[in-house]
């Protein structure tokens, strides 16, 4: 197991589309997964797409910690959202179908965009599926964070990274910047 290197945006790796994984459960597709499950956690993120570690396969992973999820019913008490955390999860060859018309725009971070963050719109509702490292059929229906982390890594696939999402690029620039002259949910006024 080891920690991969990130490629940072302008990386041609990000920019292109990722081959179909031919056979999920070969061993070299295994070895892969464990180093992206090393490098997420040393990078501290909550999702990874293989051509992010210089491998153009689609193939993610993700989880959405209780943490998170919390933390968004308090802030859209309005929000239905899965009801428990998403545990760590390979997605291989994901395909996503937008469930409804509905969008919610946030911000956004990326571990290919370090110190970056943006407001991007996704859908709220999609469902995906794929297969798991052992083959076996993922299918899934996932709503807020959870259907936008899942929009995110799998947009790496098809060489798209969130600012070519953006509506409003003026709500693009550096996360200690943008935090700082935001207005906060509970006040209106910037933090």
């Amino acid at each position: 197991m080891a920690i991969l290197k990130i490629a940072r945006m302008g990386h041609p790796v990000l920019r292109s589309p990722a081959r179909p994984v031919e056979d999920p459960t070969a061993p070299r597709v295994a070895t892969l997964v464990d180093d992206m499950l090393d490098t997420l956690a040393d990078a501290g993120g909550v999702g990874l797409a293989a051509p992010q570690v210089h491998v153009p396969l689609r193939l993610v992973i993700f989880h959405v910690p209780a943490a998170r999820l919390a933390a968004e019913r308090y802030r859209d008490a309005g929000l239905t959202d899965d009801t428990a955390a998403v545990p760590m999860t390979v997605l291989i060859n994901p395909v996503i179908e937008p469930l409804g018309d509905e969008t919610d725009t946030a911000f956004e971070g990326c571990l290919s965009l370090p110190g970056m963050t943006g407001a991007v719109p996704r859908f709220t509702r999609i469902r995906y599926r794929g297969v798991g490292l052992d083959g076996a059929p993922i299918d899934r229906q996932a709503s807020g964070f959870h259907a936008r982390v899942v929009q995110h890594e799998c947009d790496h696939l098809d060489g798209i990274l969130y600012p070519q999402r953006m509506a409003d690029l003026g709500l693009f620039g550096y996360a200690d910047d943008m935090h700082k002259t935001l207005p906060t949910p509970e006040t209106g006024d910037p933090a």
